[in-house]
Parts: structure tokens; sequence; C-alpha cells
């Protein structure tokens, strides 16, 4: 008995003496780490820059770096296409973008100067202790009207942490730290970065043994300097997103869409169903949508075309916007409903929200809902489309027309008073005619003449530039006459055709001659250019100068004439 005792106690006073010496190596560790924070070097905040490709602070979310290049391509110079910064929810974030003459796409690279590597080894071992420190519900965390109760408590609990572990740390350094702590919390840990990014549209994980890749507004698909190394941490992200949206993905469902509250579009999918490994695509939602005078400004479209869009929506033509994937129809539909009179009721109806009006504006979005695990529960786009005409709507806008009962409402709706905008994937205006008249939507070319004109969006993905293809008017034939078409040698838009019906259908409304629908596109040229030279890109001032414009034309004009500000 007294040898078990005497064993047991040499056993305790072994693991004591474990635990002491792993105490001081963890309090050496620390010190170090505190040290350093306080300094700004080493593995602290303000480390060095690091050699060019290798992100300060750009992590692999589960281990490991990016692999070592061969020597011959680190000599390669990379030559800088553009640089930027931006804050990524209180952490600042440099990018560059550059290409080497071997490179196949564009290099997107992030650097994070407040962040090193060491800091982050030790943030995550304090992470363990924010979790289990901070006491929530279930409830609370998938509830996203409670999203900023629930930051606010980690981040108390974060300064505590912070404070307890490190003296001396300034302000701006601690909240770098915090933000940290906040997005690998509650976030998707490095994506956040790039979810902050407002020149991304997609960010794609395609496998942990490539880099995260994402689509630039100005540079079209690029590698980045960050990689997700584990397939699991795919998988928690995944996850995290479904259980946030009540949304689930497993071994049985290893497909999984969903939208987060912000508005971004997720897609994930599991191994196998994806050979390489987890995969993550996401289409942001744009928080600051493009605007008519903007793509005025970046030769999207014409001031001339951009005005005959604007004479449609003042006075109730039905328009639809055509394009191929990734074509920008979505994005010119939202730019032109900035032009709809405030004096109007808006009732929007989309599958996800991508559309954002001007404030002021009298409008109701609606969004679709998938069925639940059980298969209840759906709300499709016909049952939403149907309710909006109980809801005495002066405007409906449409996500996107698929089906032929959708089609058959929407036509509808037009016929029976309503101004009707709507997306529809075809490449030009003969091909949406075509689309809309045989299957699946087979409509009777009768209906078409409900709808006023056709603009056509282009992009071309060898060079990323978006163009408006062509404007059309609907014949009283149901036919395409197209008006204004963009020539690809010159990069121009020319008027190839004269109006016909549409200009008859605004003269019936309206009462204007010939001579005054001129004189008033003239006008609308005159406020759009002078827009553009202002800079009036942001959404609620285009929204506000053209709702003023229906009030009070001549004030706009006059602004507009003498170059004054508004």
């Amino acid at each position: 008995m007294g040898r078990k005792l005497t064993k047991s106690a040499g056993r305790v006073d072994l693991v004591a003496k474990k635990d002491k010496e792993d105490e001081e190596i963890e309090e050496e560790e620390l010190m170090l780490i505190k040290k350093a924070l306080e300094t700004g070097t080493g593995a602290g905040v303000g480390a060095p820059e690091k050699p060019e490709g290798k992100a300060e602070g750009a992590g692999d979310g589960g281990g490991g770096g990016a692999p070592e290049r061969p020597a011959e391509e680190r000599k390669e110079k990379l030559t800088e296409l553009e640089a930027y910064t931006f804050d990524a929810n209180g952490i600042p974030v440099s990018i560059k973008i550059g290409r080497k003459s071997s490179d196949y796409v564009p290099q997107y690279i992030i650097s994070i100067p407040m962040l090193a590597e060491g800091t982050k080894l030790i943030l995550n071992a304090i992470k363990g202790d924010l979790i289990t420190q901070v006491k929530l519900d279930i409830t609370e965390l998938i509830d996203p009207t409670k999203s900023r109760e629930v930051r606010a408590k980690f981040e108390r609990k974060a300064n505590e942490l912070l404070e307890r572990q490190f003296h001396g740390l300034t302000p701006e350094k601690k909240q770098v730290l915090i933000s940290y702590l906040i997005q690998n919390t509650l976030g998707m840990g490095d994506l956040e970065v790039l979810m902050s990014d407002e020149n991304l549209e997609d960010i794609a994980i395609n496998n942990p043994s490539e880099s995260v890749w994402i689509y630039h507004k100005k540079h079209g698909w690029c590698r980045t300097n960050l990689y997700i190394r584990r397939d699991e941490t795919v998988y928690e992200y995944a996850a995290m997103v479904g259980r946030k949206v009540g949304r689930q993905i497993n071994v049985l469902n290893p497909i999984m869409n969903a939208y987060l509250p912000s508005g971004d579009r997720i897609n994930a999918t599991l191994t196998p169903i994806s050979s390489f490994g987890n995969t993550i695509s996401i289409r942001k939602f744009s928080r600051n949508p493009w605007t008519i005078p903007y793509l005025i400004e970046v030769k999207t479209v014409t001031p001339e075309v951009a005005a005959l869009i604007w004479i449609c929506i003042q006075n109730e033509v039905s328009l639809l916007s055509s394009g191929g994937a990734g074509s920008g129809k979505t994005s010119f539909l939202n730019a032109m409903s900035c032009m709809i009179p405030p004096n109007q009721r808006i009732i929007s109806i989309e599958d996800t929200r991508e559309l954002t009006l001007p404030d002021f504006l009298h409008w109701v979005p609606m969004t679709t809902r998938e069925p639940n695990p059980e298969g209840k529960g759906a709300v499709e786009m016909i049952d939403l489309l149907v309710n909006s005409l109980r809801q005495r709507p002066d405007r409906i806008i449409v996500g996107e027309v698929r089906r032929q009962r959708e089609a058959e409402v929407l036509f509808e709706a037009m016929h029976t008073g309503h101004s009707v905008y709507a997306t529809i994937h075809a490449d030009n205006a003969e091909e949406c005619i075509t689309r809309l008249t045989t299957p699946p939507i087979s409509l009777p070319r009768s209906v078409l003449p409900a709808l006023g004109g056709i603009i056509v969006q282009y992009r071309n993905r060898r060079s990323g530039v978006r163009r408006t293809f062509e404007f059309a008017e609907v014949t009283k034939n149901g036919t395409a006459n197209i008006i204004y078409r963009w020539d690809p040698k010159t990069d121009e838009v020319k008027e190839v055709g004269q109006l016909s019906r549409l200009g008859e259908l605004l003269s019936l409304y309206t009462g204007m001659t010939v001579k005054e629908m001129r004189e008033d596109l003239a006008d609308k040229i005159k406020v759009l250019k002078w827009m553009v030279g202002k800079k009036y890109f942001d959404i609620n001032t285009v929204g506000r100068i053209t709702a003023d414009y229906y009030l009070n034309p001549d004030d706009v004009l006059e602004a507009a004439k003498k170059n004054k500000g508004w």
C-alpha cells in the first residue's frame, strides 16, 4: 500500500513538475511575443514586409503556407498592374495586383503589415479561451437581428483577454487584434479579408492544394496568395454559413446553396461530388451598385442609349435586360431602376437579393424561399409574382424570367397597365424573342408587343470588357427592330435603325411630337454627361438628381448647362 502511495505520489510529482515546466515555457513564449507586439517587431504587429509574393498575415486558414517556388520563377519580376488599400472590418489591408511574363492570369497579393504570422499563432491560442468564456445560446448565433449584440459580447471579452496577456498595446494595434479574433471566431477566417474588398465579384476555393481564386471587376480571374490547406476548414466554413441560414451540408446532402444576410450567395460542395476536394464559391452582393452615369464613364453604355432608356422608364415603357451569364444584365437592371419616379410603388421579386435601389423610393423587395429538408415551405417566384399584383404596384421588377408560367404572369401584368422590368438569358435581341416564343417559355408572339424594348448586355471574357451590345424595340408583329448596336472593331455604339413603334408608343401616351422627343432626349443627354463630369455615381445621388429632374427639369438643366454642383 505504501509503495503504491509512493509511486502515485511520484507520478503526481512528475506531472506537477511537467506542468510547471510547460507553464514556464508558455509564459516565456508569451513574454517574447508580448515584447514583440509592444515594440512592433519580430512576430508582432508592424513586422517588416515579406518578400514579394508572400502575404503578410494572409494565412492558410488551416495549416501551412504557400509552397516554395522554383528559383527561376522567384527571380522573375512582377509587373504591377494596380495597388490599393482598404479596411477589412478594422484590419488595414494592402493589395497589389501584378503579373509575371510566365503567368497565365494576374496575381492578387494580400499584405497585412499590422498582423504577422507569429501574432496570428498567439491569437489562435487566445481564440480558444474566447470561445469558452463567451456564453451564448445557439439561437443568438443564428439570429441575424442579434449579430451586433453577439459581436459586442465577443469584442468585450477579447479586449479583456488581450489586456491580460499584453500590456502597453496602442488602441490601434489592439483593435486590429480584436478584429482578427472576431473574424476567425464568428466569420470565415482569412476569407473575410476578401469579402471586404468591393472590387471583387466572386471568391472561389477549388481544393486545398490550390490558392484561393478571385474574380476582380477590372482584372478578371486572379490567383491569390491565400491558401486554405485543409478540407476540414472548407467544410467548417460551409457548415457555419449553413447553420446561420438553416441549411445543412453533410455526406447525405453534399451540395448547399445559401445566402448570407448581407446578400452574398454561397455554393458549397463536398468530396467526392467535387473530385479534388471540398469547394466554396461566393458571389458577392454589390454594396455600391453601378448607376447609369458610372456605366457611361466606363463606356459600358453611351449617353444616347442611356437617354433613350431614361425616356422609356419615365413614361412607363416595359423593358427587358438581356445577356449571357456574367454579362451584367442584373447590374444594368439595377442601374435602370434608379430612374423610376419616387411617387410610384415598386415591387421587386428575386431568387436572391441583388437589387439595391435609392433609399427614398417606395420599394418593397421580395425574395423566394427554398423548401426545408422535409420539402415544405417553398415560396417560388410565380407565387410572389401573382401576389405582387395584389399589392398595387406601379412598377414590377423581376430578377429573371425562366419558365412559362412566370412569363405569362409577367406579360399579363404588362397588359393590365403595370410597367415591368426583368432580365432574361439571351445573347442578342433576336435570340431573346426566340427564347420567349419557344419552349420552355413558349409565349404566343401576339403578346410580345406589350414589351417596349430589349437591352442586350455583352461581356468579352478575354478582356473583361462589358458593353451594351444592342438596344431594340419590339414591333407590332413581335419582332425585334435594332436601333443601336455595338461594333467590336471600333468599340463604338452605332445607330443602325430608326425608332418606329417605340416612337409611336411614346407619342401616343405623352403627346410629344418627333421634334419634342428629340429635344427631350438631347436634354437628358446633357444631364447624363453633366453627372458623369461631376462624378455623380452614388446610387442615392443619381436617384435624387433624377427625381429632382422630374419635379423641376429646368433647374437641373440649368445646373447641367452651367456645370454647377448639385
